[in-house]
């Protein structure tokens, strides 16, 4: 399953406040919160279907938007990214006990 994931920067601008509560809740269960309106996901393609399928749910398009961008391979890329400030971290795979 691993080897399938791939790394997406989902970033977002949404013009509701309500709207916008109701995408960061959606966006915590399918990566990390990088800053304000901007995650970090590793994804299958059946849970980056389930994502789109989401944010489709919940967004207005006449006023919102939402970027996926598709980053590469999560095992394979190696993100080049300058961060001032605080130190930016790619997620790497980690094993979830349940």
């Amino acid at each position: 399953m691993a080897g399938n994931e791939r790394l997406y920067i989902v970033t977002y601008d949404i013009s509701d406040p309500k709207r916008g509560r109701r995408v960061f809740k959606a966006m915590e269960a399918y990566g990390r919160w990088l800053q304000f309106s901007v995650f970090q996901c590793r994804l299958t393609p059946r849970r980056r279907a389930a994502l789109g399928a989401r944010l489709d749910g919940i967004i207005k398009p006449s006023e919102d938007h939402v970027l996926i961008i598709d980053i590469g391979p999560a095992d394979a890329v190696d993100p080049r990214v300058e961060s001032l400030g605080r130190p930016f971290e790619s997620i790497k795979r980690e094993a979830v006990v349940v």
